[in-house]
């Protein structure tokens, strides 16, 4: 199957986070072939219940091409016109597996061994299946991390740090709103005041910013709300102990916050030849922390269409990145390191 078909097979089978086990039954038997091939293993390694990551893996796993198989909702399947494949993920990340293995076919073509590729579930959510990987090392020296960069090397990527916001009132009759207290009403007091909490800023990694991304409360227009929950995140940039200590007093007396995730601010390594950038996404990389070896993070595709219904990948730029990992894989193993 050449890189562009397999990218739309990918593509075509729905792995919306938490349903990634159809995907992954369709690359544990992939490369089990490939394998079966060249003399490699395969291995199932369980994160959630019904949710594994796949790991590949040829000789001494020294280098570790890594990315996940979940997707952000809804599924809609592939297309393909003459410079694009389409469908979710396209380019966040099924494209970016398919040029993995496309690389490592290349790779071991050329005799190339000592490498490995580990595939997870669960980034787009809670980084699930990279919590299980790092309690579960396996010697790798470098892992390179795929997410959209546009084939540019990521010098760093901001943090996340997400709560839930819950606010209770009292039911009555709207008639009557004085016999009851609205939920939503505090909620969005308390979400005001979040708005503005004052956020600091990074040389490198530029401003942190607040999405306010998901409200909903209430039981029907012509009655006070009793409950009203809001999620939302911000993209950090450095130490999170002022936002943490803003978003308590906040919501003081009037709403319950609960955090429910935090990935810190990573910076990273450049690599000899290859341009860069700094991204304001989160990746798998600060969840790793280390245990899959020294990080790089590079892919194929544009974050500005990742999570949209225009997601697409460049089929240039998908044939690039399998030149790419090859070429960071094969140096990697050869140096110890890159020569940057």
């Amino acid at each position: 199957m050449n890189l562009f078909e397999l990218t739309r097979a990918l593509v075509d089978i729905e792995s919306t986070t938490g349903h990634e086990k159809n995907v992954g039954d369709y690359l544990f038997a992939y490369l089990s072939a490939l394998a079966a091939r060249h003399n490699g293993k395969v291995e199932r390694m369980p994160a959630e219940e019904r949710r594994d990551n796949i790991f590949s893996w040829w000789g001494e796993p020294t280098v570790t091409l890594s990315t996940h198989m979940d997707t952000v909702p809804p599924f809609f399947p592939s297309r393909e016109d003459g410079e694009f494949l389409w469908g979710r993920g396209s380019c966040d990340a099924k494209g970016i597996i398919a040029a993995m293995i496309a690389a490592a076919e290349k790779l071991l073509a050329a005799g190339t061994r000592n490498f490995g590729l580990l595939f997870v579930v669960g980034e787009e959510r809670n980084s699930a299946g990279a919590k299980a990987a790092q309690q579960n090392p396996r010697a790798s020296r470098f892992l390179i991390n795929g997410e959209p960069t546009e084939n540019h090397l990521a010098l760093g990527s901001k943090g996340a740090l997400r709560f839930e916001i819950t606010a209770r009132g009292k039911l009555a009759h709207s008639a009557y709103p004085e016999l009851g207290h609205s939920a939503i009403h505090t909620l969005l007091d308390v979400l005001q005041d979040i708005r503005g909490i004052p956020l600091p800023a990074d040389d490198l990694l530029g401003p942190c910013t607040l999405n306010i991304g998901t409200i909903d409360g209430g039981r029907a227009p012509n009655v006070v709300a009793d409950l009203a929950e809001a999620e939302i995140m911000f993209r950090t940039v450095g130490d999170p102990t002022a936002i943490r200590a803003a978003v308590k007093a906040a919501v003081a007396g009037r709403a319950e916050a609960r955090e429910v995730l935090h990935t810190p601010a990573v910076q990273l390594n450049s690599f000899a030849g290859l341009p860069t950038t700094i991204v304001a996404f989160t990746t798998d990389i600060p969840t790793f922390n280390g245990a899959w070896g020294q990080p790089y993070l590079i892919g194929p595709g544009s974050i500005h269409v990742a999570h949209t219904a225009e997601e697409r990948i460049s089929k240039k730029e998908l044939s690039d990145a399998v030149e790419i990992y090859a070429r960071m894989t094969t140096q990697l193993l050869a140096t110890g390191g890159s020569t940057a």
